[in-house]
């Protein structure tokens, strides 16, 4: 391990992303994540990698889609506008089963909104976000050392499931600045990738497309994806917790609503109320066995997002009407104090609907 340093989100996102082998970083300015590609820019030619501003965020996924064709692990970042221009380019990715990385410090929205913080993208990121039946992997930071820890592994993610990986944070994570420890640089590992098209020499042809023009080979091709997801959906999942032991309330936050929301759960243990905290940092897979179990003895949960409700939807779907299921969120950039949080908290504890 290296020594600790004081870095902003976005700039420890780019060191891990340097460290765990991006080559190749696409992307195209925009608040509030801009930071990330000023950090690229300045190191990853420095170190044997490649920075390039694309005319847009369309050609700069499409872009990570042709240097991952080359095996060589790629990255792009953007905001929340700027990710829905992403969208054809990563489900294209997803049919083609390629590997890339990409990051959305998002923004309040919908349509430009504004630069504050948001987690209103959840819909977009965990359902796939583009046309047809695929599935993202996403991951949730929500700590400067989380958000670059979670590089490494959405690197090794997207190549072990060859599919896509999104890091969804908000500018909170990304702006702020704490102290990170990173883990060394990890140099390339000379092994057989089975969709890098090099020539075939001494090989079968490969061919990579998402084109099937045949019902029947389309078909097919989705139920393979469906098990790889299922696959990812029993072996991937990543969550913490705080305090379920007793729990009669559990409260379920991801990114920056869960930093809030722990110490709204701390204040209202010290105030005698018996409350736990279940934290996704995986929001596909999503904990939904983790939630179903905790249904059977848990009174009722307490979902808290900077958004209108969206992860509450996965939370209903796992609790499976066994609990009650309430929300509590802020829109527009609107971020609740622990205090807000904690009075929340206990008046759903004290209510007994």
């Amino acid at each position: 391990m290296d020594k600790k340093l004081l870095m902003r989100g976005s700039e420890a996102m780019a060191e891990a992303a340097i460290r765990a082998g991006c080559r190749f970083y696409f992307g195209y300015p925009i608040t509030p994540q801009t930071e990330l590609a000023e950090y690229l820019a300045r190191e990853l030619p420095k170190r044997g990698g490649v920075f390039l501003q694309a005319e847009s965020e369309i050609a700069a996924i499409n872009m990570v889609f042709g240097a991952s064709v080359t095996g060589a692990r790629a990255m792009t970042s953007s905001s929340s506008p700027g990710i829905s221009l992403k969208q054809e380019g990563i489900s294209y990715m997803a049919g083609c089963e390629l590997p890339g990385v990409i990051v959305n410090v998002s923004r309040g929205g919908p349509g430009l909104g504004n630069i504050a913080p948001s987690e209103s993208d959840y819909f977009q990121a965990v359902k796939g976000g583009g046309h047809g039946d695929y599935r993202n992997i996403v991951l949730a930071p929500y700590s400067v050392q989380e958000a670059a820890d979670l590089c490494y592994l959405a690197f090794d993610l997207s190549e072990k499931y060859r599919n896509p990986v999104m890091i969804l944070c908000s500018a909170v994570v990304a702006q702020m600045m704490e102290p990170v420890v990173f883990m060394p640089q990890r140099e390339p590992v000379d092994t057989e990738m089975p969709w890098v098209l090099t020539g075939a020499k001494g090989r079968e042809p490969r061919v990579i497309k998402s084109l099937r023009l045949s019902v029947e080979e389309l078909e097919q091709h989705n139920r393979h994806l469906q098990e790889k997801y299922a696959t990812i959906r029993e072996k991937e999942v990543r969550y913490e917790t705080k305090g379920l032991e007793d729990a009669e309330l559990v409260v379920v936050a991801f990114g920056t609503s869960a930093r809030i929301a722990g110490s709204a759960v701390d204040a209202a243990r010290e105030k005698g109320y018996k409350v736990g905290l279940l934290r996704p940092v995986t929001l596909f897979p999503f904990p939904t066995v983790a939630l179903r179990r905790l249904a059977g003895r848990v009174k009722k949960f307490l979902v808290l997002e900077l958004n209108s409700g969206q992860m509450v939807e996965d939370v209903e779907i796992a609790v499976a009407g066994k609990a009650a299921v309430h929300f509590y969120g802020r829109m527009g950039g609107s971020v609740p104090t622990p205090e807000e949080d904690l009075e929340e908290i206990v008046r759903q504890y004290k209510d007994k609907t």
